[in-house]
């Protein structure tokens, strides 16, 4: 028989979600088809078979979320026989397939006899221009763009040591220091306690409603702390579950009157600050009679959470500017035929918008940045991220990484592949993950004014609206004023005003207009 284990899907990931099998018990399935889709916090992915043979067993349900390593399936040969064990690669955090799902993260590694995937995953489609397939409607989601662990406060306020991320090795031998997994209980808790193994979920209620995990009793397997455990726990805060209390907040390592989850602190400074939970102000809504209930998604969960969150962290403000698009149209329809047969896909204003964008950032590079610890981190590459909606099911973000040293043509090409690798969910962790100014598109469904919600950590987002042909006032050469008809369209900028003010953002989007505007774009095709 041949194990099948939930992938390592990133260094940092550490559970995934079972969002389809392809396959069901009784099935062939050859070597490379796609046997189950899984989703993370960071990518979705379509998962492929090692090997061929028949689907024996099927060991965690759709809609199940298990640590990497937990066994999924188990493939036999096409006959029925049993067939030898391949090499296991890409060992995680391994569990019984008897474990609560929500309490398997972050224990000690240990190879699998079985065949265990390892496979990069499918995230954040680009967009290859305004109305292109996949065009983004919705604000940037930062599927990948993330300043570190969200546990990473609740660990250090209680004094716990953040575990290691578990990293893949490179055929079927255990990491270096591990041991074999015949000499290690199957639920044997961390040192410390069974209180230090904790699901990022868990981690991130824990830092956002600022609870000291020691308090928690938990209630999963080996008494980890399971996410039902947490939320019992922030109800029974106060008595209208209105919140943490300022000795919970204390206790966590948060000082009084700090909100929850802003108590990590680097040495004495405080670092990646946290702002709490919004809690609902009433009762949730439930459905009548008559309503239609639509469950949730992965990535429509994971969508809601961060744009809440930041939300949350940034002080959002907007500038919008008006674009004549003149000078790209005439360049592009030159163009498009050559184009499209030279390139196989078509020449949009989006390639266009986000040459200058890159080009602004240049001389503008606090926009390119991230808040800090009582700082701003102005990034040196400028790794260009492409909001992108995938069939009305969530948003995702792919990035160009090192923008600056791509030419029109180079980034054109670039963001088409991102979209086709994309739509065949064959995105790496590195193709949506160091993005430091992102780009939403809306333009193709002929939007006015798109106010995008920022990607953080990031510090500005812009938003494409639609380009239509509009009167213009042109001043003529003998000095008097004339009227023309050109294509005209709005680009809007959220950014942060923790980073920078006013002025400095109209003045990047200033340099954004005239690039488009004035650039002899023929040259760069």
């Amino acid at each position: 028989m041949a194990d099948i284990t939930m992938p390592q899907l990133g260094e940092t990931v550490t559970e995934g979600t079972i969002t389809k099998w392809h396959k069901q018990v009784g099935d062939a399935v050859a070597e490379d088809e796609v046997l189950f889709e899984v989703s993370t916090d960071k990518v979705d992915s379509e998962v492929p078979s090692p090997v061929a043979g028949t689907v024996a067993e099927i060991l965690v349900p759709e809609g199940a979320t298990v640590a990497v390593g937990t066994r999924l399936a188990v493939i036999g040969q096409a006959d029925g026989s049993t067939m030898g064990a391949a090499g296991g690669v890409g060992a995680g955090a391994v569990a019984t397939a008897g474990e609560p799902a929500q309490d398997l993260v972050d224990g000690p590694g240990r190879s699998s006899p079985g065949a265990e995937i390892s496979v990069g995953g499918a995230g954040e489609a680009a967009a290859s221009g305004f109305g292109g397939r996949g065009a983004g409607v919705r604000d940037a989601v930062p599927a990948g763009a993330g300043t570190g662990d969200p546990g990473l406060a609740a660990q250090r306020a209680s004094g716990q040591a953040a575990p290691a991320p578990a990293k893949p090795p490179t055929g079927g031998a255990p990491r270096p220091g591990s041991r074999p997994a015949d000499q290690r209980p199957p639920s044997a808790p961390a040192q410390g306690g069974p209180s230090k193994l904790l699901s990022p979920v868990v981690r991130r209620l824990i830092a956002e409603h600022g609870l000291n995990p020691a308090e928690i009793a938990g209630t999963g397997a080996g008494g980890r702390i399971t996410r039902d455990d947490v939320l019992a726990a922030i109800e029974g805060q106060s008595p209208n579950g209105a919140g943490p209390t300022e000795e919970a907040r204390a206790d966590a390592g948060s000082p009084a009157g700090v909100p929850a989850g802003l108590g990590a602190t680097r040495g004495s400074s405080p670092v990646a600050l946290q702002p709490p939970s919004i809690v609902p102000a009433g009762p949730l809504p439930t459905a009548a009679e008559g309503d239609t209930v639509v469950p949730f998604t992965n990535i429509r969960r994971r969508t809601a959470e961060h744009m809440v969150r930041s939300k949350q962290t940034s002080a959002h403000t907007m500038v919008a500017v008006e674009v004549d698009y003149s000078a790209v149209e005439k360049a592009r329809l030159a163009e498009r035929e050559r184009f499209k047969a030279a390139e196989g896909f078509s020449l949009t204003y989006l390639p266009f918008v986000s040459r200058a964008v890159v080009d602004a950032l240049q001389e503008w590079p606090y926009l390119n940045s991230s808040v800090g610890a009582d700082e701003l981190i102005v990034h040196g590459e400028v790794n260009l991220g492409i909001a992108v909606d995938l069939d009305f099911e969530g948003l995702l973000v792919p990035v160009v990484h090192r923008a600056e040293e791509k030419r029109l043509v180079a980034l054109a090409r670039e963001m088409s592949g991102l979209a086709s690798r994309a739509r065949s969910k064959r995105l790496t962790m590195d193709d949506i993950s160091g993005g430091t100014f992102t780009i939403s598109n809306a333009g193709g469904f002929g939007t006015l004014i798109t106010v995008p919600v920022i990607n953080q950590p990031q510090v500005a987002i812009l938003s494409t609206d639609g380009v239509r042909k509009r009167p213009v006032v042109l001043q003529l050469p003998d000095g008097s004023d004339g009227i023309a008809v050109h294509p005209v369209g709005n680009l809007v900028l959220s950014w942060d005003h923790r980073a920078v003010d006013g002025s400095y953002a109209a003045a990047f989007m200033a340099k954004v207009r005239s690039v488009l505007e004035t650039r002899d774009w023929a040259a760069e095709l």
